[in-house]
Formats: structure tokens, sequence, C-alpha cells
């Protein structure tokens, strides 16, 4: 079993490398197009904050007052990542239980598996809309692989991920995972 410790450290190492990312854009590349067909470089760092929010409210809680992405992407994600850096930290927080999809959980393992699973993916994605360093840490892919196998047919939901894309079975595993998320690696 992951403690809330394990989850706010890897939480933080994930924040760490989007962070970065979004530091290391250009102004005028976030209009780039993002592997996610629906989104821009800014729309995806808009969807991750969304999604610490949405994390955020599972318990009650909510993201602070912040510059919006569209403004200040990086302000932006710096706030809603000390909100949830406030929560992994407090234990008694971090182990507040909620009926979820998938039955009875704590915001610390949801923050964990999808959360996590966002920074991973969405962290690729904003590399790949930005000509970025695309490297994935392979622990990372590990995790991504479990979870993604674990959600099986749910993963190909709209908004979700799009339908597998074809790539041979010699292709480096960093790939074959990105295509089974239905991303183009190549």
């Amino acid at each position: 079993m992951t403690t809330t410790n394990e989850v706010a450290a890897r939480y933080r190492t994930l924040a760490d490398a989007f962070e970065q990312r979004i530091h290391d854009v250009a102004p005028e590349q976030w209009s780039n197009q993002s592997p996610c067909a629906e989104w821009t470089a800014g729309d995806l760092v808009g969807h991750v904050i969304g999604t610490h929010g949405m994390m955020l409210g599972l318990i009650g809680r909510s993201l602070s007052s912040a510059p919006t992405a569209e403004d200040d992407p990086l302000a932006a994600f710096k706030a809603a990542r000390g909100d949830m850096e406030a929560v992994l930290d407090d234990p008694e927080l971090a182990r507040t239980e909620y009926d979820g999809l998938f039955g009875r959980t704590n915001i610390s393992a949801t923050v964990d598996r999808f959360l996590g699973f966002d920074l991973v993916v969405h962290g690729w994605d904003l590399a790949r809309a930005t000509g970025q360093d695309e490297h994935i840490d392979p622990q990372e892919i590990e995790r991504i692989w479990a979870n993604a196998r674990e959600l099986g047919d749910n993963l190909r939901q709209p908004g979700v991920c799009a339908p597998a894309v074809e790539i041979g079975d010699d292709a480096p595993e960093q790939e074959r995972l990105l295509a089974y998320l239905g991303r183009d690696p190549r």
C-alpha cells in the first residue's frame, strides 16, 4: 500500500516536471496544436489545472484565487499545485474519503492514480506540442501502463483517450504506451 508521504513525494516529482515544461514554452507556442485533437498547448495546461480543481472538489475544497491559465499558465499551475500540495501534506486531509466512480477511496489515492496519470501523459503532450524533450521516466511508464490496463475500455470515452494508434510490437515501451493511449508517438 502506498503511503500519503509517498504520494506527496511522487506528486511533487511529477508536478516539478510538468511545471518545467510550462516554463519552457515560448509565448508564441501556446497556440500550438497538442496531440489531443481538441486542445492547443494552452488548453492542455488549462485542462490539467482544471483537473486539480476537480480533485479538490471531491473533498469540498477548491482552487485558490490565481491568474487563469490563459493569462499566466505558469502562475496558474503553481497556484493549483500549491493547493494540491497543501492537501497531500496534511495526512488527515490526504486520507479524506469520498465515494468515487470506482467505489470508496481517498483523495491521496485518487491524486496518485488519476492526476499522476494526467501530469505524465499531458506532460508528454505539452512537450510534443512545443518541441521539448519527450522522455518519460521508465518507472512512470510502468505505473501508467498498470493504470491503463486496469481502466481498460473506460479509457475510450470522449475527453479521455482516443482509440489506440497502430504501432509495431517492436516499438520502444514509451511509444507503445502512448499509442495505446491514442497518441501517435512517431
